[in-house]
């Protein structure tokens, strides 16, 4: 576990004495809190006993912590070792008072954190689960918390009804907007990108073979908003095989959306899968 803090704060409860003044100075008072995360992480959670979340079958690589009050930053926390012991139940001392603590589980690659904007953005998008949790601390306040997160994430799901030719190296998805951040203060989106292009290699098992699909995350709110999506195979010299447009697809957060079609020919069949840990899936045809 890397832990890195804007303030340390140590937990204590008497005066101390100041060597300049000799007289008492109360320094501030603190509480250990241990938090163990929560969510739609798997279809039966169990406890962590070693340090271990997974969505999907995979697992989460990142958790990050920051601690809020007041509206200031008072420390953060990073725990990118997902084998550890601690994994999933970050520890730390908060001060008396009210905080917001926020809290990101991801298993998204190339995070950037951008404590001045408030925002966490990653280059590629995976599944990622957020909670603004508030706790006022006294005295008599537990220890010991379990904070569920929620997905914050959406998901296109593109499944191709027809035969993937053998010179066919690239899947290509360009939406005309895609969020690739997320405020962690407002829980919104963020980091928009337009028409950016997500390349998809075809692995050689795919060659030959019919509904094989392909998976985009990106960050969005639980309010449902639409945004045209173009998409294509090509070949490893760049020539297009096949392309297509889906108009006004439709999104939102915990939700996958899910077309199917024919990407390299005419025809196609209809099929429809549903991922059981998200909300019923959008579904339709390009």
């Amino acid at each position: 576990m890397m832990a890195c803090a804007v303030a340390l704060m140590t937990a204590c409860e008497k005066p101390v004495i100041d060597e300049v003044t000799n007289e008492e100075v109360t320094t501030t008072k603190t509480k250990k809190f241990t938090f163990t995360l929560k969510g739609d992480f798997s279809d039966q959670w169990k406890p962590v006993t070693r340090g271990y979340l997974q969505a999907d079958g995979k697992d989460l690589t990142d958790v990050w912590v920051l601690d809020y009050k007041d509206g200031i930053l008072v420390q953060q926390l990073h725990q990118d070792d997902n084998t550890a012991e601690d994994f999933g139940q970050p520890v730390m001392n908060l001060s008396y008072g009210t905080h917001h603590v926020y809290f990101i589980a991801s298993r998204g690659q190339g995070a950037t954190l951008d404590t001045e904007a408030k925002t966490l953005s990653f280059s590629k998008v995976l599944d990622t689960f957020y909670k603004d949790y508030e706790v006022t601390v006294v005295s008599t306040s537990s220890g010991n918390r379990a904070v569920t997160l929620d997905r914050v994430v959406t998901r296109l799901r593109l499944t191709f009804t027809d035969e993937i030719p053998s010179n066919a190296a690239t899947f290509n998805v360009a939406p005309a907007t895609w969020y690739y951040g997320l405020n962690y203060v407002t829980g919104s989106p963020c980091a928009a990108a337009t028409s950016q292009n997500v390349v998809v290699n075809i692995p050689s098992s795919s060659i030959g073979k019919t509904g094989e699909y392909l998976s985009v995350f990106g960050f969005s709110s639980a309010t449902e908003w639409t945004t045209d999506v173009t998409f294509n195979g090509k070949t490893i010299g760049g020539d297009i095989l096949g392309q297509a447009t889906i108009t006004a697809a439709p999104f939102k957060a915990n939700r996958s959306t899910e077309y199917t079609g024919p990407l390299f020919s005419a025809g196609g069949s209809m099929t429809m899968s549903l991922a059981t840990t998200w909300d019923d899936a959008y579904t339709g045809t390009w």
